[in-house]
């Protein structure tokens, strides 16, 4: 069950089936549904590779999306270069603009 996992974990999980290329619907929409919940608890790198496994694996989750751009807008500060980028990137590719 996904709502037993760490934040860290959620992250984890759908970043490592996004890079593997194997997208299961199932999977993407229980944390699609578990992560807006407990964004805030999310750090800068748990949001980078959530939201890049949302766009690399052409899952639309416009919530979650919506819900790691409020997080990340008071983290703004904690992102690296790489996870910033990455974040953008995923925004971009997911076709989210983010207000």
């Amino acid at each position: 069950r996904i709502t037993a996992f760490e934040v860290q974990h959620i992250a984890n999980v759908a970043w490592g089936f996004a890079k593997t290329g194997y997208t299961d619907q199932q999977l993407f929409r229980a944390i699609a549904a578990e992560t807006p919940r407990r964004s805030s608890h999310f750090n800068s790198q748990d949001l980078a590779n959530t939201v890049w496994a949302f766009a690399t694996a052409g899952v639309a989750a416009e919530t979650l999306f919506e819900a790691i751009a409020a997080a990340a807008v008071t983290r703004i500060g904690d992102f690296n270069p790489q996870g910033l980028a990455n974040t953008v990137w995923a925004f971009a590719t997911a076709g989210v603009a983010a207000e």
